[in-house]
């Protein structure tokens, strides 16, 4: 399985075998051993996003990490690029591809951000990973400015020996899984 859409479909398929109860036990333990790491400790502000039905639950860490002291940003798509803003239950709005995204007017500068939580369809435990084929992440996580270490989430099926990769493809410094 080689061809990036293959190895998409394969993720989908995969993930529909997850029970929902098996999905959030994977978040808790998933985002359990983030609060674990170093880099979480010392991070003040994280970037992460609001889960798609078919990605990692990230509910649970939208609602613990502000209570832990962290200020927590999520992704909003303008164009075709994106862009960070202060999370805030109240103000969150469905945009664009069906994906919840904040609605308030506090970007945050990617210089800002200590620690991202990075979306994918398949990593592997090196850190090479295969997105949906938009290329934000990767847009953003290439900007200059950006300095914060990238930690991948994914449910142990879409953890991958190899992926295809290409020269823009944006590795993440950790994969955590269940």
């Amino acid at each position: 399985m080689t061809q990036k859409k293959d190895i998409r479909s394969e993720v989908r398929r995969r993930i529909k075998l997850l029970s929902g109860s098996e999905m959030a036990a994977a978040a808790e333990s998933i985002f359990s051993k983030i609060e674990q790491l170093d880099i979480f400790g010392k991070a003040d502000c994280i970037a992460l996003f609001a889960a798609m039905n078919d990605e990692v639950p990230t509910a649970v860490a939208l609602d613990r990490w502000p209570q832990l002291g962290k200020r927590v940003v999520v992704p909003r798509v303008e164009g075709d690029i994106m862009r960070f803003y202060d999370y805030s239950p109240e103000q969150m709005r469905t945009g664009a591809f069906g994906i919840l995204e904040p609605e308030g007017d506090n970007e945050c500068r990617p210089e800002e951000i200590d620690l991202i939580i990075v979306p994918a369809r398949a990593f592997t435990r090196a850190g090479e990973r295969l997105g949906r084929g938009g290329g934000f992440y990767d847009k953003y996580m290439s900007k200059a400015e950006f300095r914060a270490s990238k930690v991948g989430i994914a449910f142990e099926c879409q953890i991958f020996d190899s992926l295809p990769c290409d020269l823009h493809d944006i590795r993440v410094d950790h994969v955590v899984t269940e």
